[in-house]
């Protein structure tokens, strides 16, 4: 799986990135080559995707068995790989943080991306959900159906919701971070929570801006505790890599993906694949998620031979320009449209 995590740690926008060189990618699907002398449960040959420290983007993976989880059998290779990340993110955020029930209203930025699809089909197993939902105008005609009320990532969604519900939301879901932190606690009703799970709008260039980071921060509502005590309001944050590789939760996410395979197999769920990539396509597969071109999740395919290059570029499906500068050159780069099996 290809997450944007992934970019970040390319340009070095984490904290304490491990040493070059090194091998990206937190999850990935296939079959058992090999068990550890302890480990059971499993056998070689069962078809697996797991959660991996790094070093996913493999042909072949090693990770602790508690990160390790069956695949259903009707499941292909490239929706396990779109799954764990995608799904125990928004499922956490969902239910273990910020508690969803009937009747409940969601905002979640960046609709159309692994997450966000995730998020809305969860909402939808729950009566009576309202999800508002922001994403780029090229992608509302495709993912129009998964949200309740959808906007154009550029507009003035604050007022949008407004409209539509004068209270606000109970839920919001913040993977962006800089001014629509602020944005994000004053749509809060009394007793709604604020996720931050991510902070993609720190990523606006090709290589780590010192500028792009600095206005993210400077942009991020200062939080005065008096206020959320006064206003009854909740502010969290999520990572599930921590919470994995360093918290030691891998018991608790086990629970938690016990339930969103009983949401697949009883249909309730399926994760949403943009595209399959080779290893070799690496570059221009994290350029279509630098430009936020995705709808659903990447996934990079071991056995995929390179597309070749085709006519048409990036930029007809990039909407890059319309949060960053744009980058001169840019429409010389073509962009290999890979076939999605």
């Amino acid at each position: 799986g290809l997450n944007f995590i992934d970019l970040m740690v390319r340009q070095g926008n984490i904290d304490n990135p491990p040493k070059t060189p090194l091998v990206p990618g937190f999850e990935c699907s296939g079959i058992v080559e090999a068990l550890g002398d302890s480990v059971k449960g499993f056998e070689i040959g069962d078809r697996v995707m797991a959660f991996v420290n790094y070093s996913a983007w493999a042909e072949v993976v090693c990770t602790p068995a508690e990160f390790v989880y069956k695949i259903p059998d009707d499941m292909t290779f490239s929706e396990a790989a779109a799954f764990p990340m995608n799904f125990v993110t928004a499922y956490m955020m969902l239910f273990e943080v910020a508690n969803l029930r009937e009747g409940m209203s969601v905002l979640v930025h960046s609709a159309g991306g692994g997450v966000g699809q995730a998020v809305a089909q969860l909402c939808s197993t729950i009566p009576n959900v309202t999800v508002f939902g922001t994403a780029s105008s090229f992608k509302h005609e495709a993912i129009k159906n998964s949200v309740t009320h959808l906007f154009d990532r550029n507009a003035d969604y604050v007022q949008e919701v407004k409209r539509i519900s004068a209270d606000g939301v109970d839920i919001v879901l913040d993977c962006l971070c800089g001014e629509n932190t602020g944005k994000g606690l004053s749509l809060l009703k009394p007793l709604g929570t604020y996720i931050l799970y991510g902070s993609s709008n720190m990523v606006t260039g090709e290589t780590k801006s010192f500028f792009s980071f600095a206005k993210s921060w400077w942009q991020v509502e200062k939080v005065n505790p008096i206020k959320l005590y006064e206003e009854n309001k909740v502010i969290a944050g999520f990572s599930l890599l921590n919470l994995l590789f360093k918290q030691n939760r891998g018991g608790l996410v086990k629970g938690v993906m016990d339930k969103l395979l009983n949401l697949y197999n009883s249909k309730k769920i399926k994760p949403v694949v943009d595209s399959l990539w080779a290893l070799e396509e690496v570059k221009e597969a994290m350029q279509r998620i630098h430009d936020r071109g995705n709808i659903g999740k990447l996934i990079l395919d071991v056995e995929k031979a390179p597309t070749p290059l085709m006519a048409n570029d990036s930029t007809e499906t990039s909407e890059a320009g319309e949060e960053e500068e744009d980058h001169e050159g840019d429409n010389e780069n073509k962009e290999r449209m890979p076939f999605i099996q």
